[in-house]
C-alpha cells in the first residue's frame, strides 16, 4: 500500500504551468515577429526591448505567427482524447480556415510545414506526412511541441520519446528534429520537477546520449547535438550562437539564452536580439523560460498586450482540466493493478 500513495497524486491543477508555457510561447513568438529575418549587426544597433508592431509583417503589436499558433492547435487537439488526425486536422485547419491565428491570417509558415500539411490535406497518415528528408530539419516541429510534455508526464522515457517523434513527424519526420524536439522536452520535464537549470543541462548530457542510443536507430546523429550532450554550451560567446532556422541552432540557442540571463524577460529579448529566426528563437526560448520562472514573471504589459490573451488563457485552463483528468484516470488504472 505504500507503494500505491507515493505513486498517486490526486487533483492536481497544472492550468498555472500550462499558462506559463502558452503564454512564455507567444509572448517570446510576438516579440520577435516584427524583426523576424533582421541580421544580428541591425539589431545591436536597434535592439528590441519590448513588444512592438509593424516591421517585417507589417502586423499590430502583440501579434503571434504560426510558432504560437501551431503550439495552440497542439494544445487544443490534447483538450480531447489523443489522436494524431485531430493534431494533423487542427493544423490544416489553421492553414486553409485562419484557425488559431492571431487575428484571421496566416502571414507566415515554413516550407517543410506547408508541405506536410498538403499531405495532411490529402489523407496521408499524420506521422507519415512530415519530411523524412534530412534537407527538412527546419525548427517548425520544435517551436509548437511543448505543450506534449503535460500529456506525458507520468510516462516512461521510451514511451516519452515515441510519442514526441508521433508529433514532430506530423511536419518533420527526420530523426534529428525528433532528437531536438525529445531534447527541448526532457529539458522541460525537469524544469516542470522544479529542477535547477545548470543541474538539468549537465544530467542531460549523459541520460540523452543514452536514451538515444537506446530507442534510435541512427546514433550517428548524436553528433549533431555535441555542443549540447558534450560541452558547456553557456561558455560560449555570443558570436558562437547562430540563431537560423535549422532545428538544432535553434535549440541550442534557446537552451543558450537560457542557461546565460536569470528572467523570463532578459532570455526572450536576448533571443530575439540574436536575429534571422527572430520569433522561433524567442518562442522556444519563452516557452521554456516561462515554464522555469512561470506566468507571473512574464511582464504583465507583454501579456496584455498579446493578441486573442483571453482564448489562450481558457485554452490553458481546459487543457489543465483535460490533462488531471487523463493522469487520475492512468494513476486509477496503475492502482487497480497494484491492488
Amino acid at each position: 500500500m505504500d507503494k500505491i500513495t507515493k505513486q498517486t497524486t490526486w487533483d492536481i491543477d497544472y492550468t498555472d504551468q500550462l499558462k506559463s508555457v502558452l503564454f512564455g510561447v507567444a509572448v517570446g513568438d510576438a516579440i520577435g515577429v516584427p524583426v523576424e529575418f533582421k541580421s544580428r549587426a541591425y539589431l545591436r544597433d536597434n535592439p528590441v526591448s519590448d513588444v512592438t508592431g509593424n516591421g517585417t509583417h507589417n502586423v499590430p503589436a502583440g501579434t503571434f505567427s504560426d510558432d504560437g499558433s501551431l503550439t495552440f492547435c497542439l494544445a487544443e487537439a490534447l483538450t480531447l482524447d489523443f489522436d494524431l488526425n485531430n493534431i494533423g486536422q487542427n493544423f490544416v485547419n489553421w492553414y486553409k480556415n485562419n484557425y488559431w491565428t492571431a487575428r484571421g491570417d496566416v502571414f507566415d509558415i515554413g516550407n517543410t510545414t506547408r508541405q506536410a500539411i498538403y499531405r495532411l490535406e490529402s489523407g496521408i497518415r499524420p506521422d507519415l506526412a512530415g519530411g523524412f528528408d534530412e534537407d527538412s530539419n527546419g525548427n517548425g516541429s520544435l517551436m509548437r511541441i511543448l505543450p506534449l510534455v503535460f500529456y506525458m508526464l507520468d510516462m516512461e522515457s521510451h514511451y516519452r520519446f515515441e510519442i514526441t517523434k508521433q508529433i514532430s513527424s506530423i511536419t518533420h519526420a527526420h530523426i534529428r528534429s525528433v532528437i531536438a524536439c525529445y531534447y527541448y522536452l526532457e529539458f522541460a520535464y525537469r524544469l516542470f520537477e522544479k529542477k535547477d537549470k545548470f543541474e538539468i543541462y549537465e544530467n542531460l548530457k549523459k541520460e540523452i546520449t543514452d536514451d538515444l542510443l537506446l530507442f534510435s536507430d541512427t546514433s550517428s546523429e548524436i553528433d549533431e547535438f555535441n555542443r549540447l550532450l558534450g560541452g558547456n554550451i553557456f561558455e560560449l560567446p555570443e558570436e558562437k550562437i547562430q540563431s537560423s532556422g535549422y532545428v538544432v541552432h535553434t535549440l541550442e540557442a534557446s537552451i543558450w539564452c537560457l542557461l546565460t540571463t536569470d528572467n523570463y524577460k532578459d532570455a526572450v529579448l536576448k533571443a530575439v536580439n540574436l536575429g534571422d529566426d527572430t520569433d522561433t528563437t524567442g518562442a522556444v526560448t519563452g516557452g521554456l523560460s516561462g515554464l522555469l520562472y512561470g506566468a507571473d514573471a512574464i511582464p504583465k504589459k507583454w501579456i496584455d498586450q498579446l493578441a486573442r490573451r483571453d482564448d489562450i488563457e481558457d485554452l490553458a485552463e481546459r487543457m489543465g482540466k483535460k490533462i488531471s483528468c487523463q493522469l487520475l484516470k492512468r494513476k486509477y488504472v496503475d492502482w487497480i493493478k497494484v491492488v
